[in-house]
């Protein structure tokens, strides 16, 4: 265990939900639940979680991976039950790319922070485009119909301002882990 983990055997049930709750609903989303179904699943995964005598908190790293790790089972659960048929991807590629952009932000907090951030140094037009396709849920033709451009132009204007973010938070996070 590293130095700087200590075992968090001594956590009451509020102090595990404060500090790992986040975390657990932002992989769910990450996971493509909506809102109300990260709420649910999140809710259960501390309850499987609180309802285990044996249960011992070794470290906040330890701890969120095996909250990820009972989030992922509820939802494929979940989907079993409802009889939606989708493909997967492997838990352990999930966690990698969690670990990725959470880092030792165990709630991913960070990662908004600086998307947030980043978001405030793309062109009006694109903050826009941005904004109807992921809040608005619109089309590439509302989107360049409301910007006076082809679903083309709008869709590459898309693509643009996704990678400039891509890189605008990676380059943050890598100095935010030189700074820790």
């Amino acid at each position: 265990m590293p130095a700087n983990e200590s075992p968090q055997s001594d956590l009451n049930a509020g102090e595990l939900i404060a500090r790992h709750q986040h975390g657990v609903w932002r992989y769910l989303r990450m996971l493509g639940c909506d809102n109300a179904t990260a709420d649910d699943l999140t809710q259960e995964t501390f309850l499987r979680v609180l309802r285990r005598e044996n249960f011992i908190q070794h470290s906040d790293t330890a701890t969120s991976a095996y909250l990820r790790r009972i989030a992922f089972n509820l939802l494929v659960s979940r989907h079993r039950k409802l009889g939606r048929v989708q493909n997967a991807p492997d838990s352990t590629l999930i966690d990698e790319v969690w670990d990725r952009w959470a880092g030792k932000d165990l709630c991913g907090d960070s990662v908004v922070e600086a998307l947030r951030s980043c978001m405030k140094l793309l062109t009006e037009r694109a903050q826009i485009a941005l904004r109807m396709r992921f809040q608005e849920e619109a089309t590439r033709v509302e989107i360049g119909t409301a910007l006076g451009i082809s679903d083309h132009g709008a869709r590459n204007l898309m693509q643009r301002a996704k990678q400039q973010l891509r890189d605008c938070v990676e380059q943050k996070m890598a100095e935010e882990n030189i700074v820790e």
